[in-house]
């Protein structure tokens, strides 16, 4: 399995399937690529803040990708000409032989496409069930069921947030991390704009310091091997 950081909370996860989580390209000063050269057969999106949809419909309607999303996204993407599937907290579907499980995440979602006003429901994380168990958190802040999601889930890997302001901030993902229990963690949305700017070194040391989890740090653009 490749996993790929396209920076902020965006990821390509190339295994069984090729799936593209959270697009945010456009815009995206970190970005490798254009977000019409990205290739992906299921597309993922945590919540419907511009910087997590971000490109997923025009992905989604060049490549015939679906948009897993809760409900109210998955309305979004079919009112605008794309495969919508949507769940709920806790509820899965599957898809091309994988498991999709919507987790909770604690921030806002709603969507703030340019000239419209719609709800994103509740903002979410996934647990995608494939060759390896992955942890998306989307963006939240700490909170105690995270030991819950690694007890019933047993994450292999997870995606975790540290940019702080608008999510965790490095200590506080680092605390998340040894309740999941991950093998590998890898930290997102950060650097991205100056207001998320963190030291993922010094959240690695601190993850370090607390559990046996392994923190990667991705370099954008650059596939990693898992």
């Amino acid at each position: 399995m490749k996993i790929t950081w396209l920076g902020h909370a965006a990821f390509l996860i190339e295994g069984e399937s090729r799936i593209l989580i959270d697009p945010f390209i456009s815009g995206n000063p970190m970005a490798p690529c254009k977000a019409e050269e990205i290739e992906c057969d299921i597309i993922c999106v945590t919540h419907g803040h511009g910087d997590h949809l971000g490109d997923a419909i025009p992905i989604a309607k060049k490549n015939s990708a679906p948009i897993i999303a809760i409900h109210e996204i998955a309305r979004y993407a079919v009112k605008h000409g794309v495969e919508g599937i949507g769940a709920n907290l806790g509820g899965s579907v599957e898809l091309k032989g994988i498991r999709f499980t919507m987790v909770q995440a604690w921030h806002s979602s709603g969507i703030d496409a340019s000239g419209f006003g719609f709800s994103g429901g509740d903002p979410a994380g996934f647990i995608i069930s494939t060759q390896k168990v992955l942890y998306h958190a989307g963006d939240t802040c700490i909170f105690s069921d995270m030991k819950l999601i690694g007890e019933l889930y047993k994450p292999q890997i997870s995606f975790l947030p540290i940019g702080d302001r608008f999510t965790m901030n490095p200590e506080h993902a680092a605390k998340a991390a040894s309740w999941i229990k991950s093998d590998i963690v890898i930290p997102m949305h950060y650097n991205t704009f100056p207001p998320v700017a963190q030291n993922p070194s010094e959240f690695k040391s601190l993850v370090e310091s607390l559990c046996d989890s392994e923190v990667v740090i991705c370099e954008v653009g650059k596939a990693v091997e898992v």
